[in-house]
């Protein structure tokens, strides 16, 4: 009776067991083969789910203090980036950004754009939802005349009107549209102010004085921060999937996440599933993670202590390799393809230590002649090693760029030197110092436009030009 009783037990335990690790009456992977699709599926979903918290805070909640336009509005801002820009992690504070999300499902897009005479650069980025970078315009690939372009949806099948110079294809039903004009330092902004004036982006109806098409269905959005994404993150993943159509290498990661519950359409809910199952995929979504900061630190070429990579392109650019899409977003959400400009990194000293600002004082100094080899402009921008956000300082310096050379000291020899620290270097030294925060530290280094003829950085981590390494002052 004893055995028997027992054995009933163990039975009605593996029948509980048998159901907790089923979803919606279906049977979910091993807890080997769950913990490896969750792994992979943070990878593939961390840069959706990234796009999707940023746009949600600049465009969809008036309250989340990053707020700049509803969809479809574009604004412009009068001034650079600052510590208290939040929403995307390391910032541009170089050019004035001009910001828009657009809607794609009832209608294309027109976007005109004014003259832009020589020497000012300007560029207008198109990243989808997917954080593809699937079109340019600006100083770089349509030159300095004005032009009208179209973008257009992944369903869109019309014609291209006769008045659009070119049409530009997201993947996605939703994208933003990034516009960066070169300030010449404080007193050019009127100037900066009045280009962007002429920016306009107008519906396709709009543009051609037509009907206006029936509108696409109201999205009611899912509520959406960093702290969320991290929570919530298959829930948000379930919602930002119905938006983002799969493209053919994506079948086999959106077939696997549909077998633990996850997809366009599914609901997913921790509860439904074991514990073993629950930690299975709390581990591969923090193996997932670790994969992702590995390429970070890793994914280039070092140089010097400088990661040289190219990390941003379209859906050709990263054909299926998750891992590096997510690392371009977690590392710099929004940053430009190669071509337009490159991005070397670092948190570490030619010598390989980590920088503290309030341990050491630093210096990078370029030889004579070796200023980054640009066609636009170049910056060292100053970044918290924690945050990834600018760093808040008593002369509100958060870069040191090329427009600010004339005012700069050179060496003796011809060099120029940077003086990386969080106290004055000493007033004959001030106008070259990058202020450093109390504390573990992040520098970009932002190279527009590279030159692709020798020297050159590119093509990236092989190119002739090598970014001089960061010294640790004695």
């Amino acid at each position: 009776m004893a055995t028997l009783v027992a054995g009933c037990k163990q039975n009605d335990a593996i029948s509980q067991a048998e159901k907790a690790d089923k979803i919606n009456g279906v049977a979910v992977p091993s807890i080997e083969e769950t913990k490896q699709i969750a792994q992979d599926g943070f990878v593939y979903g961390l840069p959706l789910l990234m796009y999707y918290t940023s746009a949600y805070e600049l465009f969809v909640n008036p309250a989340s203090g990053q707020f700049k336009a509803p969809v479809g509005t574009l604004t412009n801002e009068a001034r650079v980036f600052t510590p208290k820009d939040t929403a995307v992690i390391t910032p541009n504070s170089d050019t004035p950004y001009s910001l828009m999300e657009v809607d794609l499902r009832a209608e294309p897009t027109v976007i005109s754009l004014p003259a832009v005479p020589k020497p000012r650069y300007y560029s207008v980025q198109l990243t989808d939802a997917n954080t593809f970078n699937y079109g340019y315009m600006g100083s770089r690939t349509t030159g300095t005349a004005a032009g009208d372009y179209m973008i257009v949806g992944p369903d869109w099948k019309g014609e291209k009107p006769a008045r659009i110079k070119r049409v530009f294809h997201s993947t996605t039903p939703f994208s933003a549209i990034i516009f960066r004009t070169q300030l010449f330092g404080a007193a050019d902004m009127p100037n900066v102010v009045r280009i962007q004036a002429g920016y306009k982006v107008r519906p396709l109806s709009t543009f051609l004085k037509q009907p206006v098409p029936p509108a696409a269905l109201a999205i009611d959005y899912m509520k959406a921060d960093a702290q969320i994404a991290k929570t919530n993150f298959w829930e948000l993943l379930d919602f930002v999937l119905q938006y983002s159509p799969a493209g053919p290498e994506e079948l086999g990661i959106r077939a696997n996440l549909a077998s633990i519950g996850i997809g366009a359409g599914k609901q997913f809910d921790m509860k439904e599933l074991s514990a073993e199952h629950k930690a299975a995929i709390l581990l591969g979504m923090k193996a997932g993670d670790d994969a992702v900061d590995k390429y970070i630190a890793s994914g280039g070429a070092v140089i010097n202590g400088w990661n040289v990579g190219s990390f941003f392109g379209d859906r050709a650019f990263y054909a299926g390799d998750w891992l590096k899409r997510a690392s371009a977003a977690k590392g710099e959400i929004f940053g430009n393809s190669a071509v337009e400009a490159m991005y070397p990194m670092t948190r570490v000293t030619a010598s390989g230590e980590t920088m503290d600002g309030s341990k050491h004082n630093y210096t990078l100094t370029f030889a004579k002649g070796s200023l980054p080899p640009v066609n636009a402009f170049w910056s060292v921008t100053m970044y918290g090693g924690k945050t990834q956000f600018l760093v808040e300082n008593p002369i509100n310096r958060y870069l040191i760029n090329s427009p600010m050379l004339p005012k700069m000291k050179t060496n003796p020899d011809g060099s120029l030197t940077l003086y990386i620290q969080k106290d004055s270097p000493g007033k004959d030294k001030e106008s070259n110092r990058l202020p450093a925060p109390d504390g573990p530290i992040y520098l970009v280094m932002r190279l527009y436009w590279p030159k692709e003829t020798p020297p050159s950085i590119l093509p990236p981590g092989k190119g002739t030009w090598p970014p001089p390494g960061i010294v640790a002052a004695s």
